[in-house]
């Protein structure tokens, strides 16, 4: 009896110890399950029961149980430290905190339709009508084999533009063409091309250093918009997703996500080390807000000037509980809408005749920072080194967590996206793209 009473009291103790160094998780795996659900519901038009089977069923964060209200979420694990999760029109959903006024009034981003979205999308013809060079049982088989083995890839949406022409699309069950799709750090790209379009204008100079206040007594004074675009400013950031850091903080806790990296001192003079940074991406999204005399004018542009431009009018950027864009991290658009964003690209920033910006920005965007072992440029994803061996080296990406993708590869007049839950090795991005590039038989 005694023995038994001493292993129950190591049990008890061992179960104290464990919750007592995972509690401060709780609020964590809370928070992202009731924001991943938030928005997942009220942008992606899913239903709880199936973001709670995939989505949200991963370790730890399938502990979390998120009660459904008519604009909010609230997401707790075993009862203690609930999260909730706002819908605001316009800048989609949000963590909110304590001191949270629902009731207060915000701004929201004016958004226009007058550009046809039917760009460049439009025909009336089969795509196995237009393009002899096409091997199209090869590629269908390709975009099949991308969905095999559910469980493991779990590919959600593939679509393939070559030529001006959409020659591949397929979409999972429970995914359409109107299906709003988390781009995740594909977010990344967006705000950068907003610096490429005001640097075309004269706008703004990405050698200029950054107008942060705070660093201008110390080192940290000599960063410039080019280094924080190439994620090479030398600042300290651990981009962990796995435990409590930075990045998990930033993203779950913090209530203005432009803030957390500017307060990080440097470990290293700028260009030193290459350091993926996605509090770098709201650091940018907030020297971009500074730029603007209002906050209306901060909401609006990315719409005036790219989003709704070029007709991705299924897009969505999130704002953080302050009311800036989550730069790293939440966008939300269809499928067709991403990859008018690498058409975007794979025509040089020229959209239906009217150039966005400077030709010479892709090249800027696609030269491989120092010390990333060439997979990374100015806040887009490379194959210049050879990552991928099948691929062709020109290709650059932008990339989102669980796999999101948008893969431009101009030497083969091709753009291909691909959405999931899975990324690379369990969906193999060398296999996939080879296997498109294979039925290009030109």
């Amino acid at each position: 009896m005694k023995i038994f009473k001493r292993i129950l009291l190591v049990l008890v103790l061992a179960l104290f110890v464990i919750g007592y160094l995972n509690y401060p998780k709780l609020n964590l795996i809370a928070g992202f399950a009731s924001k991943n659900m938030a928005s997942s519901i009220f942008i992606g038009e899913r239903t709880a029961a199936s973001v709670a089977e995939n989505d949200n069923n991963v370790p730890l964060v399938k502990l979390a149980d998120v009660k459904i209200a008519k604009n909010s979420t609230t997401g707790t694990v075993f009862g203690l430290m609930p999260r909730k999760a706002v819908y605001r029109e316009g800048l989609g959903c949000v963590l909110v905190n304590d001191s949270y006024d629902e009731n207060k009034p915000y701004l929201q981003p004016n958004r226009t339709k007058a550009i046809d979205s039917s760009f460049p999308f439009e025909t009336s013809q089969p795509p196995d009508s237009l393009f002899d060079h096409v091997n199209f049982p090869k590629l269908n088989a390709a975009i099949a084999h991308s969905f095999s083995d559910a469980e493991l890839k779990k590919t959600r949406t593939v679509l393939v533009y070559h030529k001006g022409k959409i020659i591949a699309e397929r979409y999972a069950d429970g995914f359409n063409k109107e299906s709003r799709i988390l781009g995740w750090s594909m977010t990344k790209s967006i705000i950068a091309t907003l610096y490429g379009m005001l640097a075309y204008e004269g706008k703004i100079d990405l050698d200029m250093r950054a107008p942060i206040a705070s660093w201008q007594k110390d080192d940290r004074k000599n960063i410039t918009l080019n280094h924080l675009l190439r994620m090479q400013s030398g600042l300290a950031w651990d981009e962990n997703y796995t435990t409590i850091s930075d990045v998990t903080k930033m993203l779950f806790l913090a209530s203005d996500m432009t803030k957390v990296q500017a307060e990080k001192e440097a470990v290293a003079k700028p260009t030193e080390i290459w350091n993926y940074s996605s509090g770098t991406s709201n650091l940018l999204s907030g020297i971009l807000r500074d730029r603007f005399a209002n906050r209306q004018d901060y909401l609006d542009f990315p719409y005036k000037t790219l989003i709704d431009k070029i007709g991705m009018h299924s897009m969505l950027l999130e704002a953080d509980m302050d009311g800036n864009y989550i730069a790293s991290s939440y966008s939300w658009a269809t499928t067709r809408d991403w990859a008018k964003f690498g058409i975007l690209y794979l025509n040089k920033g020229n959209w239906n005749g009217t150039q966005l910006f400077d030709e010479n920005w892709v090249n800027y965007i696609t030269t491989p920072t120092k010390h990333s072992d060439g997979v990374y440029g100015a806040h887009f994803w490379l194959n210049a080194g050879g990552k991928f061996p099948d691929v062709p080296r020109d290709m650059f990406s932008a990339n989102g967590f669980q796999g999101q993708y948008v893969f431009v590869i101009p030497s083969k007049d091709l753009v291909v996206v691909r959405t999931g839950l899975s990324e690379n090795p369990n969906f193999n991005v060398n296999e996939f793209l080879s296997e498109i590039i294979s039925a290009l038989k030109e």
